[in-house]
């Protein structure tokens, strides 16, 4: 498990976290090797597919060893992860900026930059050890449109605002748009992914979203056609005033006034973005 020492900077305790910091990208090799990808990936990723394939080789070793990802989940890097995030990129437009929360290995963030480079992605991260694997896989595959930013959502409220939220595995729906709605630009969206859980999600979470400057709600599948099964998103689009962002900054000073004194943060205040769960 992740440690509050290393959200706030000091060394992690996870899984292959005590040389983490210093070891390099490459990483130990998985028990199992990353399969070979599938002939779609040429096609979603067209001239980045080789940079699709170092970044999945890159999951499979250095992201096993360093607890960023269940060695289990090595046999299904393509199917289950980097092509089912990928497909995302069908909703953006040209020229958006993106902002993937509590980004932990890069999922959804990087595949949806190596499949548009038009658009330009923050991956925003609170751990040390998450931020130094993702700077890495940043810098040798060569992705000039992806930033690798340490914090907490709370943090970059009035500091970062973009055109689009990404968010996979992060926290229940309602909670994740109280982080992630207040980093929007008017009229921007945020997109969750979230498998078979989104509609009743959805359902739970429709006043809450109201509250915080939401005026569209819908689940869509995307990569239909593409994927044998289709990524399910939940889709929140916000009004000329995306809410949520007292709420946010309030959260913001609480979590550093806690630091300062020393304090546990605690968990039902959540003031760092939120502890990825496992993929």
């Amino acid at each position: 498990m992740d440690t509050e020492s290393a959200a706030a900077g000091g060394p992690g305790t996870g899984a292959g976290s005590p040389d983490a910091e210093g070891a390099g990208v490459g990483g130990r090799p998985a028990v199992e090797p990353p399969p070979a990808p599938p002939a779609v990936a040429r096609e979603v990723f067209g001239e980045r597919y080789d940079a699709a394939v170092r970044y999945t080789e890159l999951l499979a070793t250095a992201g096993v060893t360093r607890g960023l990802i269940g060695p289990r989940e090595v046999p299904r890097l393509w199917d289950r992860h980097v092509l089912n995030c990928a497909v995302l990129a069908e909703l953006l437009p040209g020229g958006t900026t993106l902002c993937d929360v509590g980004s932990g290995a890069g999922l959804p963030g990087i595949p949806v930059a190596l499949a548009r480079p038009d658009v330009s992605v923050t991956l925003l991260e609170p751990l040390l050890r998450r931020t130094t694997f993702l700077e890495e896989v940043v810098r040798e595959l060569g992705l000039e449109n992806v930033t690798v930013l340490r914090g907490r959502a709370e943090e970059m409220v009035g500091k970062l605002a973009v055109d689009v939220v990404t968010a996979r595995a992060v926290a229940p729906l309602e909670r994740l748009a109280g982080w992630g709605l207040p980093l929007l630009r008017p009229h921007g969206q945020m997109l969750a992914l979230k498998g078979d859980s989104a509609e009743q999600e959805l359902t739970d979470s429709r006043a809450g979203l109201a509250k915080l400057g939401a005026v569209e709600w819908s689940v869509i599948a995307v990569g239909e056609g593409t994927l044998e099964t289709s990524t399910r998103v939940v889709q929140v689009k916000v009004g000329e005033s995306p809410g949520g962002v007292k709420a946010a900054t309030r959260r913001a000073k609480a979590a550093a006034k806690a630091g300062r004194a020393g304090g546990p943060v605690r968990g039902g205040d959540r003031g760092r973005s939120p502890r990825r769960r496992g993929r």
